[in-house]
C-alpha cells in the first residue's frame, strides 16, 4: 500500500464501524478516508445511537486528518446533519441510483452539484 501511495492512490477504510473494520488498521495502514457505513447513515435522524457513532467517526477521522464520507446519504436532512458534524463527503441516493457509466458520464456534465 506505501508503494501504491507514492504512484498517488489514495486508500479509504469502507463500511468502517461493521465487519471487519477495526480501529486497528487505523494505526497499521496508510488510510486517507473513512466511509461512515450505510447502517448507521440510515437511521441517524432518528436513532440516538447512530447518529452518536456518525458524530464520533466523523470526529475520529477528522482528528486523524482523514477524510470522511458517508455511505446511503437518502435525504437532504441526513446530508444536513452529516455536514453540520464535519463529514467532508457523501454518497447515495440523494444524488443518484447506481446507473451505467453513460449515464454516470451525462450526470457528470450536467455538473450536478449540491452545497
Amino acid at each position: 500500500m506505501i508503494q501504491l501511495k507514492a504512484y498517488g492512490l489514495d486508500f479509504s477504510l469502507d463500511d468502517f464501524g461493521t465487519g471487519y473494520s477495526s480501529l486497528a488498521y487505523l494505526k497499521r495502514l496508510p488510510l486517507d478516508q473513512l466511509k461512515i457505513d450505510q447502517s448507521f447513515v440510515r437511521d441517524v435522524l432518528v436513532d440516538p445511537n447512530d447518529a452518536a457513532i456518525a458524530r464520533t467517526v466523523v470526529a475520529l477521522g477528522n482528528s486523524l486528518g482523514l477524510r470522511v464520507i458517508a455511505e446511503g446519504v437518502e435525504t437532504e436532512a441526513q446530508r444536513v446533519f452529516l455536514k453540520r458534524h464535519g463529514c467532508d463527503a457523501w454518497q447515495g441516493y440523494l444524488l443518484s441510483p447506481p446507473v451505467p457509466a453513460p449515464d454516470f458520464e451525462a450526470l457528470v456534465r450536467r455538473g450536478v452539484s449540491f452545497p
